[in-house]
């Protein structure tokens, strides 16, 4: 039987790549979205479990892991890619910003601490080692005047795989991939490009394969928990 992973966040980019290349890799991929995409069909016809899913209703995250715990008893690794990024007003960073500091805490931390409490008996049924692995951001170790909720909830992140991997040793390793500059959206211009590939040693994307292969790497490790996997192309010594 295939080896269960369970990835938040498949709708689009990252999350969608890594569960296509995961599903090709023989693992069977339990997956969320909060909305629809055609191209989700894709991941259906290659035998994942897709669950759309609310994570600022409770509600939903609930009804959520209680199916995957009926459904899987054990699971592999579960990697949370699930994310928002949502900037303060820049004429008035105080409006809406209990909102903005709610949301980005929630989906990047509050979420992945209670799926991982949930669910710790099925990544400790595995017959070897399990992992949670998070997905986090550089700017959680930089800061970001820009989206300082954004910036402290991936801190938050960060501080969970050292406790988690505390917690629930030796079974299950808990480690931190933080990638900086991924891949660009299709509207952005070619300043913003620019200036953003100044902002590293390495003056390109990374691009979703860096970021899968890291995410492999973790979990074909042996020995690797409680740390972060940094892929920023040098953007720390800038």
């Amino acid at each position: 039987m295939s080896e269960t992973i369970l990835i938040t966040g498949v709708g689009k980019r990252l999350g969608f790549a890594l569960a296509q290349q995961l599903l090709s890799d023989g693992y069977k991929i339990v997956g969320t979205y909060r909305s629809d995409y055609p191209h989700l069909q894709l991941l259906r016809d290659s035998g994942a479990d897709l669950q759309q899913v609310d994570f600022y209703q409770q509600s939903s995250l609930e009804g959520f892991l209680h199916y995957v715990g009926q459904e899987y008893k054990a699971i592999r690794a579960i990697i949370h890619n699930a994310s928002d990024w949502r900037p303060e007003n820049k004429g008035n960073p105080r409006e809406n910003a209990l909102q903005i500091m709610n949301q980005m805490m929630t989906v990047h931390a509050t979420v992945p601490y209670l799926v991982n409490l949930t669910l710790k008996d099925q990544l400790m049924s595995v017959d070897k080692t399990s992992d949670i692995i998070h997905i986090s951001d550089y700017v959680a170790e930089k800061g970001s005047k820009k989206h300082i909720a954004y910036a402290a909830s991936k801190a938050a992140l960060n501080n969970l795989t050292l406790s988690f991997s505390a917690m629930l040793a030796p079974k299950v390793k808990v480690n931190t991939v933080s990638p900086a500059m991924i891949k660009f959206n299709e509207h952005d211009d070619e300043a913003y490009k620019t200036k953003a590939l100044k902002k590293a040693l390495i003056p390109a994307e990374a691009g979703f394969e860096e970021v899968i292969d890291g995410i492999k790497f973790v979990l074909a490790s042996h020995y690797m928990t409680g740390r972060t996997l940094h892929l920023d192309g040098g953007r720390h010594l800038k």
